[in-house]
């Protein structure tokens, strides 16, 4: 059973490492995660593959002080809707930053850390998590 899952991370390499979503080339729309069909356009719409830069701005957040057991070493850390500069939000965790100081608006930029390990072969899955963009080291836009 542990077997089938490994191959399933394998399977899904390329969406683990990039924020892979479609855009609509008829309105002109981004979705994450991807859609089978444009919402808006329905039928006429034309869906085309999108890896979005992974840059935008915290738009809510939380700061999660209890937390299930995996996650227990983390806290307390910041889980937050981020707005895409292409407009599309999604929710991942905010690192790199003392909760305190997260804001409703900071830029922030993708970056891939380690999620958990998986299964009793200790395959580390990683996903996307944010970090605030950092003028002064060069990770800036």
């Amino acid at each position: 059973m542990a077997e089938q899952g490994v191959a399933q991370v394998w399977r899904r390499i390329r969406t683990i490492y990039n924020i892979l979503g479609n855009r609509c080339t008829t309105c002109n729309t981004y979705y994450f995660p991807p859609r089978p069909v444009c919402p808006t356009c329905r039928r006429k719409g034309k869906l085309e593959d999108y890896q979005f830069k992974g840059l935008g701005k915290i738009y809510s957040y939380t700061i999660v002080r209890q937390a299930p057991e995996d996650f227990q070493k983390q806290i307390p850390y910041v889980i937050a809707q981020v707005e895409l500069d292409e407009g599309t939000r999604l929710t991942a965790q905010i690192v790199n930053v003392n909760p305190e100081d997260v804001e409703i608006g900071m830029r922030v930029r993708a970056c891939f850390r380690k999620i958990k390990a998986f299964g009793s072969g200790g395959v580390i899955v990683y996903g996307y998590k944010f970090e605030p963009t950092m003028h002064v080291t060069g990770h800036d836009e």
